[in-house]
């Protein structure tokens, strides 16, 4: 028995500053119809897919970053992409900057089936990076300046015939975004990320180390959770700021199963057999026979290190 979901990981190269939302949208589109001439069902594009990633730019004034937020969505830029999503009965997931009517900031993403419906939101949870100008990095990373931490935990939404839940970016290298998700079941975790080329505290860490720590979060949270991952960058070069690929899909097995050469748009397309979570979710990773919460107090009881005395 098996139920196919054919899945589109479509990255997206560098989108420069001058780069207007209709022009993003035309690439987005693009990709889409690539991914339903190859038979895709659902396609998955980057965090911040609208715009250039904003937060490496300090303002003194942080209301001046609003014209990168959508106090809307769909909006009438993004509403051709709605379109052409339902013209191809095509489900998809995309992150954006999120201004809500309450004045909040938040680094979003949505999750929208085959009739073109909005039936998720995530709201980024693990920010990294830092609040003000910093010279002693190589680059500033400026999301806790400009976002708010999410505030809509780790949901999971049935629909185009699975579980799916989403994160973005950081979220990815945290154990218990997957586990929270595990905990309901999750089949597919669907996520894009803006990684720069080179650690800004450590420049060191190069390209290769940081591709290695993708991939190690991604595949330890596919097979601790028995789900599929699909991770999709935004990539190459903007306005002098490097950022990393790496989209990438990986099955239950902690295997990559398909992985996007280059640093320009494209997709990779992946027909994923929910089904095939079912193994890992009856045996080892069973959860209701082997959990034992008496002993993980810690986890939720405190931020930081408490050592022992």
């Amino acid at each position: 028995m098996s139920r196919i979901l054919t899945v589109a990981a479509a990255q997206l190269g560098p989108i420069q500053k001058a780069e207007t939302r209709a022009e993003v949208v035309a690439r987005m589109i693009a990709l889409m119809e690539e991914a339903k001439a190859k038979r895709a069902d659902f396609i998955v594009y980057p965090e911040l897919a609208l715009t250039t990633f904003f937060p490496r730019w300090y303002h003194e004034d942080r209301a001046e970053a609003d014209p990168w937020f959508e106090a809307a969505m769909p909006n009438p830029q993004v509403q051709p992409l709605f379109d052409k999503a339902l013209e191809c009965g095509m489900g998809m997931s995309f992150g954006y900057a999120e201004l809500t009517p309450e004045g909040q900031h938040f680094n979003s993403s949505i999750l929208v089936d085959k009739t073109g419906a909005i039936v998720g939101k995530y709201r980024k949870i693990h920010l990294p990076g830092h609040v003000d100008y910093d010279e002693t990095r190589a680059h500033q990373h400026l999301e806790k300046r400009y976002f708010e931490p999410g505030d809509l935990g780790f949901p999971v939404w049935r629909t185009m015939g699975g579980l799916i839940g989403m994160c973005i970016c950081n979220d990815r290298r945290w154990p218990e975004t997957y586990r929270v998700m595990g905990l309901q079941g999750v089949e597919m975790v669907v996520l894009g990320f803006n990684t720069p080329s080179v650690n800004g505290h450590r420049s060191g860490e190069g390209l290769a180390q940081r591709l290695f720590h993708h991939r190690l979060s991604v595949q330890a949270g596919a097979y601790q959770n028995s789900c599929w991952v699909v991770a999709v960058a935004k990539a190459g070069d903007e306005d002098g700021n490097h950022l990393m690929g790496g989209t990438l899909v990986v099955n239950p097995d902690g295997e990559i199963v398909a992985e996007l050469e280059g640093e320009a748009d494209g997709i990779i397309v992946v027909p994923c057999d929910l089904d095939a979570t079912r193994f890992g979710k009856e045996t080892i990773f069973d959860f209701a026979r082997h959990r034992r919460i008496e002993h993980y107090g810690a986890i939720t009881a405190q931020v930081g290190v408490v050592e022992p005395d």
